[in-house]
């Protein structure tokens, strides 16, 4: 069963994209098509030339490898082809709701709000020129807007885990997209062979237990991208220099301001950027985020002076340093300890489950596997534990950089040093 289009994309990943006409109105729409103007990977671009891919290409590409998957099921079970369009649609809006510099802008956001670009994302579905689409075609545009997030509690779960969790689209997407851009050899997996073996069983995705192999490379291939794509210590000194600019300028710029969706349909990465960098330095404040901006467009970056890489079972420094006095406390003794000024020093710990969640925003801890004895065919759940190559990845990529001026990394080096040696200094943050 396929869907009967009406044009097609050129994709350098994917080849030709097909797309059916509901799928070119939505392209068509102003939000669609301003994610263009959003780099896939911030920052990445200044480690990584090639880097320069867009969310537009990723949604596009996510939306192809959603339908592949739709449609291998839609030939062993009873999905239609009203629910592989469905599935199409929820991956192509998938991120519809991104905001500047993509996950940059989600940090300035949460310090401001609870919102995510999830939420974001449901929003525009259900109050722009999106919604008039879905309208036009029969789709509702408050159901869309959940299964856009992978959160539609009427669709089975199974069609929800197509757009979010272990073994979405968007994963084999954004996998093979970045490798691809960032010339990394990392995201290079075999997602054919995962989507030709997925099945359906007690409504949930399920993996032939013959390509394992298959599932446990793409879980790996995140893991390295991570690690050398996502949290690079230099694409991440970029991207705390711009999101302290954003948040320094955000009461001038009102870029956490969602109350209008026209003005935030404005707020694309040049845009931002040309804001940022043509501030009026009337105070200390917009000063400093206008120096920011212009030493991160023109690659004038902070340093590493001291880094800590843990991989734990448990998510323990990025728990110890969620709270902001925490991390102020951090960052006050490092500064005080190495006589430098607070505002030179940053303070990063960013953590990700090293495989990522389910659907429903839930540890992995098993998988299901689709096994064959004889003549019977049964699903067994099996723990991450159990599989040699996942299990040993298997909790959080713990890290915990220091970052600093050129001429402050030798005295910031050793003051972090000094400081973390303190066995008794972890506890005294948290009291």
């Amino acid at each position: 069963m396929t869907l009967t289009p009406v044009a097609e994309i050129r994709d350098p990943v994917h080849g030709y994209i097909r797309i059916t006409g509901i799928e070119r109105e939505l392209i068509d729409t102003p939000f669609v098509q301003r994610l263009r103007r959003i780099h896939q990977l911030a920052g990445s671009y200044l480690v990584y030339p090639g880097a320069t891919h867009t969310r537009f290409e990723h949604v596009v590409g996510t939306m192809h490898v959603a339908g592949l998957i739709a449609e291998s099921l839609a030939r062993i079970s009873d999905m239609d082809e009203e629910m592989v369009q469905e599935v199409r649609i929820a991956a192509l809006l998938h991120d519809v709701g991104h905001g500047p510099f993509s996950h940059m802008y989600e940090e300035v956001l949460s310090e401001k709000s609870e919102r995510s670009h999830e939420e974001i994302s449901q929003r525009v579905i259900r109050e722009s020129s999106i919604r008039d689409v879905l309208d036009r075609n029969g789709f509702s545009p408050n159901k869309m807007s959940e299964f856009a997030i992978g959160k539609e509690k009427a669709k089975p779960p199974f069609m929800n885990e197509i757009i979010a969790g272990n073994l979405s689209a968007d994963m084999m997407d954004y996998l093979t997209r970045d490798s691809y851009f960032t010339g990394v050899e990392y995201g290079k997996v075999d997602a054919q062979r995962v989507i030709d073996s997925l099945h359906v069983a007690e409504g949930h995705l399920v993996i032939d237990d013959a390509a394992l192999y298959a599932y446990e490379a793409l879980l790996l291939a995140r893991y390295e991208m991570f690690k050398a794509v996502y949290f690079h210590r230099t694409v991440r000194a970029a991207e705390l220099m711009l999101v302290r600019s954003m948040k320094l300028a955000d009461s001038v710029l009102g870029l956490t301001d969602l109350s209008d969706l026209d003005r935030y349909l404005e707020l694309t990465d040049e845009i931002v950027m040309h804001k940022l960098v043509t501030l009026e330095p009337s105070t200390l404040t917009l000063k400093e985020a206008r120096r920011l901006a212009l030493d991160f467009r023109d690659r004038k970056l902070v340093k590493c002076a001291f880094e800590k890489l843990v991989q734990r079972r448990e998510r323990m420094v990025g728990r110890l340093f969620a709270d902001e006095g925490a991390r102020t406390k951090t960052v006050s003794d490092i500064a005080k300890s190495a006589g430098v000024d607070p505002g030179l020093v940053y303070l990063d710990v960013p953590t990700t489950p090293s495989v990522p969640y389910t659907y429903s925003n839930e540890a992995l801890t098993s998988v299901g596997l689709l096994k064959e004895e004889g003549n019977r065919r049964f699903v067994k759940a099996v723990p991450l534990d159990e599989l040699p190559l996942v299990g040993s990845i298997a909790g959080f990529m713990d890290m915990l950089r220091v970052y600093t001026t050129a001429e402050n990394r030798a005295a910031v080096e050793r003051a972090t040093t000094r400081l973390f040696k303190d066995q008794s200094y972890a506890a005294s943050i948290i009291k």
